[in-house]
Protein backbone atom coordinates (compact mmCIF):
# COMPACT_ATOMS: atom_id res chain seq x y z
CA UNK A 1 0.00 0.00 0.00
CA UNK A 2 2.24 3.19 -1.29
CA UNK A 3 -0.22 5.99 0.40
CA UNK A 4 2.82 8.74 -0.95
CA UNK A 5 1.62 7.37 -4.47
CA UNK A 6 -1.77 8.31 -3.85
CA UNK A 7 -1.70 11.53 -2.18
CA UNK A 8 0.82 12.47 -5.45
CA UNK A 9 -1.69 11.42 -8.34
CA UNK A 10 -4.48 13.68 -6.31
CA UNK A 11 -2.26 16.52 -6.10
CA UNK A 12 -2.01 15.97 -10.27
CA UNK A 13 -4.95 15.36 -10.81
CA UNK A 14 -5.97 18.64 -9.00
CA UNK A 15 -3.36 20.66 -11.42
CA UNK A 16 -4.49 18.93 -14.77
CA UNK A 17 -8.28 19.82 -14.09
CA UNK A 18 -7.98 23.08 -12.74
CA UNK A 19 -5.65 24.19 -15.57
CA UNK A 20 -7.98 22.89 -17.99
CA UNK A 21 -11.09 24.71 -16.42
CA UNK A 22 -9.28 28.14 -16.22
CA UNK A 23 -8.18 27.80 -19.79
CA UNK A 24 -11.93 27.85 -20.90
CA UNK A 25 -13.25 30.19 -17.71
CA UNK A 26 -10.73 32.90 -18.92
CA UNK A 27 -9.93 33.50 -15.05
CA UNK A 28 -7.79 33.16 -12.98
CA UNK A 29 -9.13 30.87 -9.33
CA UNK A 30 -8.29 31.81 -6.06
CA UNK A 31 -6.09 29.57 -4.32
CA UNK A 32 -6.76 28.76 -0.55
CA UNK A 33 -3.97 26.47 1.47
CA UNK A 34 -5.43 25.38 4.47
CA UNK A 35 -4.11 23.56 7.65
CA UNK A 36 -6.49 21.54 9.86
CA UNK A 37 -5.70 21.73 13.87
CA UNK A 38 -7.06 18.07 14.10
CA UNK A 39 -4.26 17.04 11.52
CA UNK A 40 -3.89 17.14 7.81
CA UNK A 41 -4.78 20.30 5.36
CA UNK A 42 -5.72 20.62 2.00
CA UNK A 43 -6.01 23.34 -0.76
CA UNK A 44 -9.32 24.97 -2.51
CA UNK A 45 -8.66 25.90 -5.86
CA UNK A 46 -11.94 28.51 -6.36
CA UNK A 47 -13.77 29.61 -9.64
CA UNK A 48 -15.97 32.82 -9.39
CA UNK A 49 -17.81 34.71 -12.30
CA UNK A 50 -15.96 33.56 -14.92
CA UNK A 51 -16.84 32.53 -18.44
CA UNK A 52 -18.05 29.01 -17.76
CA UNK A 53 -18.25 28.97 -14.13
CA UNK A 54 -20.49 30.78 -12.03
CA UNK A 55 -19.47 29.24 -9.40
CA UNK A 56 -17.33 26.10 -8.76
CA UNK A 57 -13.87 24.39 -7.25
CA UNK A 58 -11.22 21.73 -7.12
CA UNK A 59 -10.36 20.53 -3.79
CA UNK A 60 -7.54 18.30 -2.50
CA UNK A 61 -7.35 17.57 0.84
CA UNK A 62 -5.10 15.22 3.56
CA UNK A 63 -6.66 14.72 6.96
CA UNK A 64 -6.48 12.52 9.84
CA UNK A 65 -7.95 11.63 13.15
CA UNK A 66 -7.67 9.35 16.05
CA UNK A 67 -11.43 8.51 15.88
CA UNK A 68 -13.65 8.00 13.13
CA UNK A 69 -16.08 10.49 12.35
CA UNK A 70 -19.96 8.85 12.97
CA UNK A 71 -20.56 9.35 9.02
CA UNK A 72 -17.76 7.07 8.02
CA UNK A 73 -18.31 3.90 10.55
CA UNK A 74 -22.78 3.93 9.37
CA UNK A 75 -21.52 1.25 7.03
CA UNK A 76 -18.40 0.31 8.80
CA UNK A 77 -19.22 -0.24 12.99
CA UNK A 78 -16.23 -2.38 13.28
CA UNK A 79 -14.28 0.64 12.71
CA UNK A 80 -15.61 2.75 15.41
CA UNK A 81 -13.05 4.11 17.64
CA UNK A 82 -10.44 3.92 15.04
CA UNK A 83 -7.54 5.99 13.89
CA UNK A 84 -7.75 7.54 10.19
CA UNK A 85 -6.40 8.97 7.45
CA UNK A 86 -8.28 10.32 4.56
CA UNK A 87 -7.35 11.88 1.51
CA UNK A 88 -8.91 13.20 -2.16
CA UNK A 89 -9.72 15.59 -4.49
CA UNK A 90 -13.65 17.12 -4.88
CA UNK A 91 -14.70 18.87 -7.61
CA UNK A 92 -18.04 20.55 -8.20
CA UNK A 93 -18.80 22.96 -11.37
CA UNK A 94 -22.08 25.43 -11.55
CA UNK A 95 -21.80 26.72 -14.64
CA UNK A 96 -23.29 30.27 -15.90
CA UNK A 97 -25.29 29.17 -18.57
CA UNK A 98 -27.95 26.97 -17.60
CA UNK A 99 -27.68 24.66 -20.87
CA UNK A 100 -24.30 23.33 -19.61
CA UNK A 101 -24.88 20.97 -16.94
CA UNK A 102 -23.76 20.79 -12.94
CA UNK A 103 -20.85 18.26 -12.95
CA UNK A 104 -19.38 16.45 -9.74
CA UNK A 105 -16.78 14.63 -9.26
CA UNK A 106 -14.87 12.96 -6.27
CA UNK A 107 -12.01 10.51 -5.70
CA UNK A 108 -10.97 9.24 -2.57
CA UNK A 109 -8.41 6.63 -0.29
CA UNK A 110 -9.19 6.02 3.39
CA UNK A 111 -7.56 4.32 6.03
CA UNK A 112 -8.43 3.25 9.61
CA UNK A 113 -6.16 1.74 11.84
CA UNK A 114 -7.56 -0.51 15.08
CA UNK A 115 -4.99 -2.18 17.46
CA UNK A 116 -2.44 -3.90 14.45
CA UNK A 117 -5.65 -3.99 11.81
CA UNK A 118 -5.52 -2.30 9.05
CA UNK A 119 -7.80 -1.07 6.37
CA UNK A 120 -7.92 0.64 3.43
CA UNK A 121 -10.55 1.13 0.78
CA UNK A 122 -11.19 3.63 -2.49
CA UNK A 123 -14.05 5.95 -3.04
CA UNK A 124 -15.72 8.13 -5.77
CA UNK A 125 -17.30 8.78 -9.12
CA UNK A 126 -18.89 11.53 -11.23
CA UNK A 127 -22.57 12.13 -12.15
CA UNK A 128 -23.79 15.30 -14.06
CA UNK A 129 -26.63 17.59 -13.13
CA UNK A 130 -28.35 18.97 -16.35
CA UNK A 131 -31.29 21.65 -16.19
CA UNK A 132 -31.84 20.96 -20.38
CA UNK A 133 -31.25 18.02 -21.31
CA UNK A 134 -29.64 16.53 -24.54
CA UNK A 135 -29.43 12.99 -25.63
CA UNK A 136 -26.12 13.58 -27.06
CA UNK A 137 -24.57 14.87 -23.79
CA UNK A 138 -25.94 12.22 -21.85
CA UNK A 139 -24.94 8.92 -24.08
CA UNK A 140 -21.08 10.92 -24.48
CA UNK A 141 -21.08 11.34 -20.49
CA UNK A 142 -22.28 7.56 -19.89
CA UNK A 143 -19.90 6.28 -22.78
CA UNK A 144 -16.72 7.75 -20.97
CA UNK A 145 -18.10 6.51 -18.00
CA UNK A 146 -18.50 2.76 -19.36
CA UNK A 147 -15.21 2.96 -21.47
CA UNK A 148 -13.01 3.91 -17.63
CA UNK A 149 -15.22 0.55 -15.91
CA UNK A 150 -15.07 -1.89 -18.98
CA UNK A 151 -11.16 -1.81 -18.90
CA UNK A 152 -11.42 -3.76 -15.37
CA UNK A 153 -14.44 -5.87 -15.55
CA UNK A 154 -17.10 -6.08 -18.19
CA UNK A 155 -19.91 -5.71 -15.17
CA UNK A 156 -18.60 -3.07 -13.54
CA UNK A 157 -20.25 0.00 -15.06
CA UNK A 158 -23.59 -1.56 -14.69
CA UNK A 159 -23.17 -2.33 -11.01
CA UNK A 160 -21.33 1.56 -10.57
CA UNK A 161 -23.96 2.94 -12.57
CA UNK A 162 -26.93 1.69 -9.85
CA UNK A 163 -24.71 2.66 -7.02
CA UNK A 164 -24.86 6.49 -9.02
CA UNK A 165 -28.43 5.89 -9.55
CA UNK A 166 -29.57 4.87 -6.09
CA UNK A 167 -26.81 7.78 -4.24
CA UNK A 168 -27.58 10.70 -6.25
CA UNK A 169 -31.38 10.48 -5.04
CA UNK A 170 -33.89 12.39 -2.92
CA UNK A 171 -36.09 10.59 -1.93
CA UNK A 172 -38.57 13.72 -0.36
CA UNK A 173 -38.77 14.77 -3.79
CA UNK A 174 -38.95 11.37 -5.29
CA UNK A 175 -36.70 11.99 -8.02
CA UNK A 176 -33.05 11.81 -8.64
CA UNK A 177 -30.13 14.66 -8.64
CA UNK A 178 -29.61 14.12 -12.66
CA UNK A 179 -28.28 11.96 -14.92
CA UNK A 180 -25.91 10.27 -12.57
CA UNK A 181 -23.03 8.25 -13.96
CA UNK A 182 -21.08 5.92 -12.06
CA UNK A 183 -20.12 5.83 -8.12
CA UNK A 184 -18.12 3.48 -5.92
CA UNK A 185 -17.44 3.28 -2.31
CA UNK A 186 -14.80 0.69 0.07
CA UNK A 187 -13.53 -0.27 -3.08
CA UNK A 188 -10.94 -3.11 -2.60
CA UNK A 189 -12.33 -5.74 -4.61
CA UNK A 190 -9.35 -5.63 -6.99
CA UNK A 191 -6.54 -5.53 -4.53
CA UNK A 192 -4.80 -2.33 -3.69
CA UNK A 193 -2.73 -1.67 -7.32
CA UNK A 194 -5.54 -2.32 -9.68
CA UNK A 195 -8.41 -0.78 -7.48
CA UNK A 196 -5.78 2.45 -7.19
CA UNK A 197 -5.40 1.98 -11.05
CA UNK A 198 -9.31 2.20 -11.27
CA UNK A 199 -9.58 5.44 -9.62
CA UNK A 200 -6.79 7.17 -11.75
CA UNK A 201 -8.78 6.26 -15.13
CA UNK A 202 -11.50 7.18 -13.27
CA UNK A 203 -10.16 10.73 -11.90
CA UNK A 204 -7.95 11.16 -15.28
CA UNK A 205 -11.35 10.56 -17.31
CA UNK A 206 -13.45 13.29 -16.13
CA UNK A 207 -12.41 16.36 -18.45
CA UNK A 208 -12.99 13.55 -21.21
CA UNK A 209 -16.25 13.35 -19.84
CA UNK A 210 -17.39 16.98 -19.26
CA UNK A 211 -15.41 19.22 -21.95
CA UNK A 212 -17.14 18.23 -24.71
CA UNK A 213 -20.24 18.81 -23.35
CA UNK A 214 -18.93 22.48 -21.94
CA UNK A 215 -18.03 23.34 -25.87
CA UNK A 216 -21.38 22.12 -27.23
CA UNK A 217 -23.61 24.18 -24.88
CA UNK A 218 -21.40 27.40 -23.45
CA UNK A 219 -22.43 29.59 -26.21
CA UNK A 220 -26.16 28.59 -26.65
CA UNK A 221 -28.21 31.51 -25.73
CA UNK A 222 -30.60 31.88 -23.28
CA UNK A 223 -32.62 34.46 -21.22
CA UNK A 224 -35.02 34.23 -18.28
CA UNK A 225 -37.00 31.37 -18.42
CA UNK A 226 -33.81 28.89 -18.35
CA UNK A 227 -32.19 31.36 -16.13
CA UNK A 228 -35.40 30.98 -13.07
CA UNK A 229 -35.21 27.13 -14.22
CA UNK A 230 -31.69 26.76 -13.42
CA UNK A 231 -32.07 28.41 -10.61
CA UNK A 232 -35.01 26.48 -9.20
CA UNK A 233 -33.33 23.15 -9.97
CA UNK A 234 -30.22 24.45 -8.42
CA UNK A 235 -32.45 24.03 -4.98
CA UNK A 236 -32.26 20.28 -5.23
CA UNK A 237 -28.49 20.47 -5.44
CA UNK A 238 -28.37 21.89 -2.12
CA UNK A 239 -31.38 19.90 -0.99
CA UNK A 240 -29.28 16.84 -1.65
CA UNK A 241 -25.91 18.08 -0.21
CA UNK A 242 -26.85 19.24 3.02
CA UNK A 243 -29.39 16.28 3.54
CA UNK A 244 -28.02 13.57 1.69
CA UNK A 245 -24.24 13.42 1.20
CA UNK A 246 -21.79 11.25 3.54
CA UNK A 247 -18.88 13.11 2.14
CA UNK A 248 -20.46 16.65 3.62
CA UNK A 249 -21.57 15.01 6.61
CA UNK A 250 -17.99 13.24 7.14
CA UNK A 251 -16.38 16.49 6.64
CA UNK A 252 -18.13 18.65 9.16
CA UNK A 253 -18.42 15.84 11.36
CA UNK A 254 -14.51 15.62 11.12
CA UNK A 255 -13.82 19.44 11.93
CA UNK A 256 -12.56 19.80 8.55
CA UNK A 257 -12.10 23.12 6.54
CA UNK A 258 -15.69 24.39 6.16
CA UNK A 259 -15.66 26.97 3.66
CA UNK A 260 -14.16 24.19 0.99
CA UNK A 261 -16.33 21.60 1.51
CA UNK A 262 -19.27 23.78 1.33
CA UNK A 263 -17.69 24.89 -2.11
CA UNK A 264 -19.97 22.59 -3.91
CA UNK A 265 -23.36 25.13 -2.78
CA UNK A 266 -24.46 27.00 -5.78
CA UNK A 267 -23.46 31.08 -5.40
CA UNK A 268 -27.52 31.60 -6.07
CA UNK A 269 -30.69 29.86 -5.73
CA UNK A 270 -34.89 29.87 -5.45
CA UNK A 271 -37.60 27.75 -4.01
CA UNK A 272 -40.99 28.29 -5.63
CA UNK A 273 -43.70 26.96 -3.66
CA UNK A 274 -45.45 23.88 -5.58
CA UNK A 275 -43.92 24.51 -8.80
CA UNK A 276 -44.65 22.85 -11.61
CA UNK A 277 -43.19 23.06 -15.26
CA UNK A 278 -45.68 23.58 -18.03
CA UNK A 279 -46.89 21.10 -20.43
CA UNK A 280 -44.59 20.53 -23.70
CA UNK A 281 -42.36 22.63 -22.13
CA UNK A 282 -38.53 22.17 -22.21
CA UNK A 283 -38.30 21.65 -18.35
CA UNK A 284 -41.37 19.10 -18.65
CA UNK A 285 -39.23 17.24 -20.87
CA UNK A 286 -36.39 17.22 -17.89
CA UNK A 287 -38.59 15.89 -15.55
CA UNK A 288 -40.48 13.73 -17.97
CA UNK A 289 -37.35 11.85 -19.93
CA UNK A 290 -33.99 12.82 -18.55
CA UNK A 291 -34.43 12.33 -15.00
CA UNK A 292 -35.93 8.73 -15.14
CA UNK A 293 -32.71 6.24 -14.72
CA UNK A 294 -32.37 4.45 -18.07
CA UNK A 295 -29.30 3.28 -20.31
CA UNK A 296 -28.21 6.54 -21.53
CA UNK A 297 -25.10 4.36 -23.40
CA UNK A 298 -27.55 2.94 -25.70
CA UNK A 299 -29.86 5.62 -26.44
Amino acid sequence: MDKKAVKNYFISLQNEISTALKSVDNKEFFVDKWDRPEGGGGESRIFADGDLIEKGGVNFSHVLGETMPSAATAKRPELLGASWEAMGVSLVIHPVNPHVPTAHMNVRFFSAKKESSETWWFGGGYDLTPYYGYVDDCNHWHSTAKKVCDEFSEDLYKKLKKNCDDYFFLPHRDEPRGIGGIFFDDFDELGFENSFKFTRSLGSSFLDAYMPIVKRRKNTVYGDIERNFQLYRRGRYVEFNLLRDRGTLFGLQSMGRTESILMSMPPLVKWEYDWKPSEGSKEKDLYDFYLKPKNWVEQ
